[in-house]
Formats: structure tokens, sequence, C-alpha cells
């Protein structure tokens, strides 16, 4: 079976906080031919481990690293990339992956009025404002 999968899916997989449900997620993802990861997705499961679970950032992104490198797992793979470039230099992963495809879009200057995001992405060369 080729999948979608929701956020709640790889929290049940990596936390392990319902059994019954951590087994069922490792059984389809185990299982599924396919699994198609959407950027929001990953964005809210870095959200979920950090906020909800208390994972530090390293830990968040050795998990995004163990499913994106999983050879069912299809994935914005550059845009997670960025995300994860961003979490490692301790920001927000939703900042990179933002920054990443606003410029896939045509955007040249990422602006916000978060410092930041602006002085991270500054600081691996991308043309940043801050507002």
């Amino acid at each position: 079976m080729k999948v979608a999968v929701d956020t709640n899916v790889l929290v049940r997989a990596v936390v392990r906080d319902d059994v019954p449900q951590a087994e069922v997620a490792t059984r389809i993802l185990m299982d599924a031919t396919l699994i198609a990861v959407a950027l929001p997705c990953l964005c809210e499961f870095v959200w979920v481990l950090r906020r909800v679970y208390g994972f530090q950032p390293t830990d968040v992104a050795a998990a995004i690293r163990t499913l994106l490198a999983a050879a069912n797992v299809e994935a914005n793979r550059p845009a997670a990339e960025a995300g994860l470039a961003v979490l490692e230099a301790g920001g927000d992963f939703a900042d990179g992956v933002i920054a990443y495809e606003g410029r896939w879009l045509g955007g040249e200057t990422f602006v916000s009025f978060d410092k930041k995001a602006v002085a991270l992405l500054a600081a691996q060369g991308q043309p940043t404002l801050l507002l």
C-alpha cells in the first residue's frame, strides 16, 4: 500500500507512548511500499517532539534523518535538509522549510519579524531582511 502519513503516526512510531498505536504505526510504516511525508507533516512532527515531548533538536534531527533514509519514504528532501540546517543551528525547522520553499517559488529574500530566523538564515548565506 502507498500511504500519505499523518503526523500522529510518525509520533506514535517514534515516541511509543501508546504501545498498541505504536505497533500499528510501526507496522504500517514497515509494510507500506511508499510513505509520502508532506512538509507540513514534518513541521508538525518537529513541533510535537520538541514542545510536547521535550526532545532535543539533535534527537529530532536524528529521527527525521532516519525517516528520510528509509527506502520507501518520499519527501521533499532538499526542503527537509534546509529545515534541518536551521534546526541544528538552533532555530526552528519550519523557518528553514519556509525559506527554502519561498526561494523555490521565486522569492529572492527571506523577510520576517523573527530576529533569530533572519540571523540564522543570513549566517547560512541566504538573503534576508529583518522587518
